[in-house]
């Protein structure tokens, strides 16, 4: 936060009062003297946060942000008028003033020094860069996923995050959301016995390499088409891009798509396994499934739903998106983002009984409260660098073995593959030059 200067300020204004109290005002200080109204938090208190990239999905966050009154969201740094100003609206909405600082460059954003924390809601292909600029900048990071685009990105954001000592909070939320959490303690606690399978949904892969059509280039002060590019490829402007319909085109996106659910389902079963410090060594494409393989003999199974959901055998309906399921050899507990979580016997279903199951997997209420809590203790949140680093890696190395159409041999020490040369030179992207 802005720690010392605010405690500084905050220390000489209470000395002040103490050392006046004698001569003209009464030892019994009302808060409102020291910036605080009866059940309200000092503007000195509060944390500060920035938003870099404000796009639908971020608009929903910011939201549930708001909820928490330690927390004021001052300013937005996007590429786009059209998106700066509907978050404006947003944020100004909340606060009943107009004081939120628009920029079009998040660099000028991050080069405020009363801006305590980030969120980067970007997209995928600036979410690495981004994240490490905002530390090196001294700024706390929430950063959506996929938080690198790459193994490398990946690799590179989590050592910035460990030298620079920022607290860092990947926006895989589930992890604090309370049917998932309840579904990884059944794991841990040995309920289900022996875990010998783990299920995960994700969309099936797919990737573009193709451009569209070149379009004329807007006005920087519309859509900065060279800041939106930021680190990927040069390509001509098109329309689709900037509205959100980048995904699936291999220079902008993670992991030829396979991050957008997996960079959830793999993190909780990755999660459930007790497996945050390592990831699979063996990642096997099927035809509808990528199937990992841990150490310790256990399998992750990546199933492809690319059918209405539900249709394909073996997941409950009800659950919504994103289930995972995990499988012991004593039962197994299937849980999704509908707050729901079905178990395989009624000694599992007296272990959930008083499980409140009306929390979203898409809110981010809890998380961010992780994510502002640490940046006050400065403890470790429960999406940490560590934490998306090695889950991401196990997406990405399953991601090539489905692109590549072969086993890999992942040696998770190095996050390097045995004996293939192609998958190697894969593990990172040239990145262009931009200014």
């Amino acid at each position: 936060m802005k720690s010392q200067q605010k405690s500084d300020r905050r220390t000489f204004l209470r000395k002040s009062i103490l050392s006046s109290a004698a001569i003209s005002i009464p030892w019994i200080i009302p808060a409102n003297a020291l910036g605080r109204r009866s059940g309200q938090i000092a503007p000195s208190e509060k944390i500060t946060l920035g938003i870099i990239g404000i796009g639908p999905r971020c608009r929903k966050v910011v939201k549930n942000m708001m909820t928490h009154s330690d927390v004021q969201i001052v300013a937005i740094a996007d590429v786009q008028e059209s998106r700066r100003q509907a978050g404006k609206k947003i944020i100004d909405d909340h606060y009943g003033n107009k004081d939120c600082v628009l920029y079009r460059d998040f660099r000028d954003l991050l080069q405020r020094k009363d801006i305590d924390a980030v969120v980067v809601a970007t997209g995928d292909r600036w979410h690495a860069l981004a994240s490490m600029m905002a530390a090196e900048a001294g700024k706390d990071v929430y950063s959506e996923k996929p938080c690198g685009i790459t193994i490398g990105d990946c690799q590179q954001l989590a050592k910035t995050i460990e030298r620079t000592g920022r607290v860092f909070q990947a926006g895989t939320q589930r992890r604090s959301i309370t049917n998932f959490q309840r579904a990884a303690k059944l794991a841990h606690d040995g309920k289900l016995g022996k875990i010998h399978t783990l299920h995960a949904s994700i969309y099936r892969p797919k990737f573009k390499t193709e451009w569209l059509p070149g379009q004329p280039t807007p006005d920087p002060k519309v859509v900065d088409w060279n800041m939106w590019l930021g680190p990927a490829p040069w390509r001509p402007y098109h329309s689709d891009y900037v509205h959100g319909r980048w995904r699936g085109h291999y220079d902008f996106d993670s992991g030829a798509t396979l991050l957008d659910w997996g960079a959830h389902t793999v993190d909780l079963c990755q999660w459930a396994n007790q497996s945050d410090d390592t990831m699979p060594l063996e990642y096997v494409p099927g035809k509808d499934n990528i199937t990992a393989t841990y150490a310790n003999g256990v399998q992750l199974i990546m199933h492809f739903l690319d059918t209405p959901f539900g249709e394909r055998p073996g997941w409950v309906q009800e659950l919504s998106t994103c289930p995972v399921r995990f499988v012991g050899d004593e039962g197994w507990v299937e849980v999704g983002d509908s707050g729901g979580i079905v178990v395989s016997s009624k000694a599992l279903e007296k272990e959930v009984a008083d499980m409140p199951r009306d929390v979203s997997g898409l809110q981010v209420i809890a998380h961010s409260r992780d994510f502002f809590d640490c940046i006050r203790s400065r403890k470790t949140p429960a999406a940490n660098a560590m934490v998306m680093r090695n889950s991401h890696i196990a997406c990405h190395a399953a991601a090539l073995a489905w692109m590549l159409n072969r086993k890999l041999m992942l040696d998770p020490q190095t996050d390097t593959f045995f004996n293939d040369y192609e998958a190697n030179s894969l593990r990172s992207r040239p990145q262009r030059t931009w200014t």
